[in-house]
């Protein structure tokens, strides 16, 4: 039989057990709240608890495949496109969605290499030498009707608001600023690490744009000042992030310290800046 002096030993021992067990799961929950990087983003994808799917959709003569995530939530959400890099559409690119999809954003993730018959990796992924090969081949028009028949297809679901905002990285960087330029009706545009093609036309740009960029990543950052004045002059909204340390694609490539704290403070930023301008 336990004495009451025993019991109080076992309590006072299970009261630092319980807040180390506390402690970890509350760093998972964190770690959770981050995409994840190249290297878990299947396993991230497999263990999701959301619905995923993937959809075509019409453009003009035109087929586009897309994966959509959809948030777990119990009334209308926003749309966002998330524009995968100059290798395709990628598992990783599909576990961003997924990402933005935790955070109440019906994400849609589209293949915009659908028409160019580029062949897939066993992991389903298109091959990203002939991705490479095949992207720049596509018109710019073409590529901005693609991503307007998508948003709208979003737009259009049962389960959407009229609101949507777009996100890309890399190659999908400078198609998120290029697609602000095109879409009027776009509500706000995130670029990761892309550049801006021609400053002379942000003009045309109405929707507000973040900027998330590795300050060792020096051949994309050198168009910063360019886009940032040629936006400022034209009285629109354009906030650059510069990470000290963290390299060009930082957000898939979370391998070292640099790129890790970059993608803790840009991620925050990306989703807070979208709730901000599509309502959370």
């Amino acid at each position: 039989m336990r004495t009451r002096g025993m019991l109080l030993g076992v309590f006072a021992l299970a009261l630092p057990l319980a807040a180390v067990a506390v402690t970890r799961n509350a760093a998972a929950v964190g770690q959770q709240a981050l995409p994840a990087g190249a290297d878990d983003a299947v396993a991230r994808l497999n263990a999701s608890p959301r619905h995923g799917e993937w959809v075509t959709v019409r453009s003009g003569t035109d087929s586009i495949r897309a994966w959509v995530v959809h948030p777990e939530r119990s009334d209308a959400a926003p749309v966002v496109l998330v524009v995968h890099e100059i290798f395709g559409l990628s598992n990783w690119v599909r576990a961003v969605a997924d990402q933005l999809a935790a955070e109440g954003f019906i994400a849609i993730a589209p293949d915009l290499l659908t028409m160019q018959n580029v062949p897939q990796t066993e992991s389903g992924e298109a091959d990203p030498q002939q991705a490479r090969q095949v992207i720049g081949t596509i018109p710019r028009e073409t590529v901005n009707r693609y991503l307007t028949a998508v948003a709208g297809y979003g737009m259009g679901l049962p389960s959407a608001r009229r609101s949507y905002g777009i996100v890309g990285f890399c190659w999908g960087g400078t198609t998120s600023f290029e697609h602000a330029i095109a879409a009027p009706d776009l509500d706000a545009a995130v670029v990761y690490y892309g550049g801006l093609q021609d400053p002379a036309r942000v003009t045309a740009i109405q929707a507000p744009v973040l900027g998330n960029y590795g300050g060792a990543d020096n051949r994309v950052n050198a168009t910063i000042p360019a886009a940032e004045q040629a936006m400022q002059a034209a009285g629109k909204r354009y906030e650059p992030h510069i990470y000290d340390g963290a390299g060009h694609g930082f957000l898939r490539q979370q391998t070292n310290e640099a790129n890790q704290t970059a993608t803790r403070q840009a991620w925050p930023r990306t989703v807070a800046f979208f709730k901000q301008h599509l309502g959370g």
